[in-house]
Order: C-alpha cells, then sequence, then structure tokens
C-alpha cells in the first residue's frame, strides 16, 4: 500500500496524524471516505444550501466533513438513510467503499463473471454488486486468495487510498 499512500498523501486526498503516523490498518468513516472522494474531485462546492440530514451539521464532530457530505449526496456518491440520517461515523465496508467509487466514476458497466463465493446479487450484497464486480473488473479492489472478496470486512485506510488510487490512476 505504500506508493498508494504516498500518492495519496501527495495529492492531498488524505493526511496522517498529528503523531506523524497514518494508522494504514485503521478503519474510515463514511463521513471520512466521502470527503477523501470530494477531495479527489477537487473540493467541488456543494450546489444545496440546505441539509437534509439529522445527523449531520456544519459544527462539531462534522464540521470537517459537512461540505463533502453534502456534495456526496447531491451527486449521488453516498446518499442517507430512509431515517433522514447519514451515519457520518459509521465505519465503511469494502462494498461501501467500492460502490461510493463506482458512483464516483459514475456508474460504469461491468460485463465481468463474478468469480467470488463470498458475493451474490441477492441478499445482502445487492446493493453492492455490480459496483464490486466493476471494482474487480477494473483492478481496483482485488479479492484474496481463497476466492473471496469479503465485502463485510471493515475497510482500511491503506485499502481506500489503494482503490482511490487505482481507480484515478487508471484513467
Amino acid at each position: 500500500y505504500y506508493d498508494s499512500i504516498v500518492w495519496a498523501v501527495d495529492e492531498g486526498i488524505i493526511s496522517g496524524y498529528e503523531n506523524g503516523s497514518f494508522k494504514p490498518n485503521a478503519s474510515a468513516t463514511r463521513a471520512q471516505v466521502v470527503t477523501m472522494l470530494w477531495r479527489a474531485a477537487g473540493c467541488p462546492e456543494p450546489a444545496a444550501e440546505t441539509n437534509p440530514f439529522s445527523d449531520v451539521s456544519d459544527t462539531g464532530s462534522c464540521a470537517p466533513y459537512y461540505k463533502a457530505i453534502l456534495w456526496a449526496n447531491e451527486t449521488g456518491i453516498a446518499l442517507g438513510y430512509a431515517d433522514g440520517s447519514f451515519r457520518p461515523h459509521q465505519t465503511c465496508t469494502r462494498a461501501q467503499v467500492v460502490t461510493f467509487l463506482w458512483r464516483f466514476a459514475e456508474e460504469p458497466e461491468c460485463t465481468a463473471e463474478n468469480s467470488f463465493g463470498d458475493v451474490s446479487d441477492t441478499g445482502s450484497c445487492a446493493p453492492y454488486y455490480n459496483a464490486i464486480l466493476w471494482a474487480n473488473e477494473n483492478g481496483i479492489a482485488l479479492g484474496y486468495g481463497d476466492g473471496s472478496f469479503k465485502p463485510n470486512q471493515t475497510c482500511t485506510r491503506a485499502q481506500i487510498v489503494t482503490f482511490i488510487a487505482r481507480y484515478l490512476q487508471g484513467e
């Protein structure tokens, strides 16, 4: 993950911690992931002036992510939940991250066959199915040696920036 981490830090997509560490194996939240994509897009101003989410504010713990969350929602990259929440502090799974990235790429079609034993177009993987196959087909997010993708596994900071780097550098 080293090259992708260095690239993402150099591009301003992510930064390390105040103590000089990066914490590559740490998880990232929904707010953090959409902020990485927002930065990759050049930090565009959200068009909406109203906040549709009950748990997002431009003050407090959401303040650093506020514009990114609004932008991600209005572009369809990361939508909220039926209860009106965004759940900004919820950690992201591998399936969720590649779905955000697939939407960021404007949901390109995928012609790949499913080679993962733990991914299906039914059940809990259904909302992520096309994104997972697209990410694998394009070398963005690969599976594991045992033939699995591990869609419900928490996605690490190193994995997230690697997925973003592979997509942006492959364009």
